[in-house]
């Protein structure tokens, strides 16, 4: 399999690139809503939290490279059964998506470095906290992190559905494409 997109398929670096990233993010749904549940008095209560952190930046790293490579490798053009209306829902969809999460990433960065404390990631490096100390940081922070993490897995799901619509009613290339197989 070809590394960079082609006109008909997604490439390899395109497709762990989204794969991964979906992963990761209803991962880290899970375990976010796991945390809320701990008590102070569990093993997890400080661990899970730096896991979540640490795995956020490490998914805004690969997001800020997915946003690159699509200008280093462009995705393959839209199939030609995709009305207007089709092509426009599929890239507003899309910018929705890297919005929310651009957004609940900066949401948990404000969470996590309302004390002025930097965030480490796993030890291998840290990210400094350069705003810190508005007034409720951390609780407004949360309540937009924590709906915004719903708005993005909703969307999330729905673009899932849309895939399988496609594949399954219109019988289009939009779903095998991101599995790295050619139109047919």
């Amino acid at each position: 399999m070809q590394l960079r997109n082609s006109p008909a398929r997604y490439g390899l670096v395109s497709l762990i690139l989204h794969w991964g990233s979906a992963l990761v993010v209803f991962g880290l749904f899970g375990l976010g809503l796991w945390m809320r549940e701990l008590d102070y008095y569990d093993t997890w209560y400080h661990r899970a939290p730096e896991i979540h952190k640490g795995i956020g930046i490490l998914l805004l790293v690969a997001l800020l490279l997915r946003v690159l490579w699509r200008f280093v490798s462009p995705p393959p053009s839209t199939p030609a059964n995709h009305g207007q209306m089709t092509r426009l829902a599929t890239k507003l969809g899309h910018l929705a998506l890297y919005a929310l999460l651009f957004a609940v990433m900066i949401a948990g960065y404000l969470i996590s470095t309302a004390e002025g404390k930097p965030i480490s990631v796993f030890g291998w490096f840290d990210v400094p906290a350069t705003i810190s100390g508005l007034t409720d940081q951390a609780d407004i922070a949360g309540a937009i992190h924590l709906y915004l993490a719903w708005a993005l897995v909703v969307l999330a799901v729905l673009h899932a559905l849309a895939a399988l619509k496609h594949h399954f009613i219109d019988r289009d290339a939009t779903l095998t494409r991101m599995l790295g197989r050619a139109a047919k």
